[in-house]
């Protein structure tokens, strides 16, 4: 049996519509006054003033679109006819200078900072500051072959508390004050150590606020 044959599609009208294209512009551009370039910030100050229309939105917006499209295109020409382009695997590099124009901070410039009595002291001396490896908290343990603390919880500057069996020193012993013992004198040690930083860091606490006033 035989299909049915499809119904023929009524013959479409084919308007011809014209479009309307816009006008080309000129690459070039001229102003009664030369635009101010700062090509290493990719700038273009235009100082001629301003003629747009202000009773009308639509056209205020189109002027401010032409004025817009002149200051890119008057950039785009300087940046063309002044800066060195060369070709690369990446494609066409085009350099640019430095930036002229100075933009201003973000931020304050941050006020300097206070001289401790150590600053005061290492600069008469002579002594540099600390580099980061030698403010890190590891030490070798040629002992063991592994890194560990310098101080703080397990640090080798408490090496011997733990210890059993301690050896006395005679003399040291006969000097002791009533009351201490050999196990406590390291952890009165670290306790002063502790207390004598902090007195010096008040102190140039003092210092660097009566140096303001």
């Amino acid at each position: 049996m035989a299909a049915p044959a499809a119904a023929a599609a009524p013959a479409s009208t084919s308007t011809s519509t014209s479009t309307v294209k816009a006008p080309k512009l000129s690459v070039t551009v001229d102003k009664p006054t030369p635009y101010h370039f700062d090509l290493g910030l990719l700038l273009a100050n235009d100082p001629n003033p301003l003629d747009i229309s202000r009773s009308d939105p639509l056209q205020r917006e189109a002027d401010l679109a032409a004025v817009a499209r002149d200051g890119a295109q008057s950039l785009i020409n300087q940046l063309l006819t002044t800066c060195q382009i060369s070709s690369t695997p990446h494609g066409v590099l085009l350099s640019l200078p430095p930036p002229q124009t100075a933009l201003p901070r973000e931020k304050p410039i941050p006020a300097p900072k206070a001289e401790t009595k150590w600053s005061a002291f290492a600069k008469r001396r002579g002594i540099a500051p600390k580099t980061r490896e030698q403010r890190r908290n590891l030490e070798l343990d040629e002992k063991t072959g592994e890194f560990g603390r310098r101080w703080g919880y397990n640090g080798a500057n408490k090496a011997g508390q733990d210890e059993p069996i301690i050896e006395l020193n005679a003399a040291k012993e006969a000097a002791r004050k009533e009351g201490t013992t050999v196990r406590g004198d390291k952890r009165r040690e670290i306790r002063e150590k502790v207390r004598r930083n902090d007195r010096r860091m008040r102190k140039n606490e003092r210092n660097a606020e009566s140096a303001k006033k």
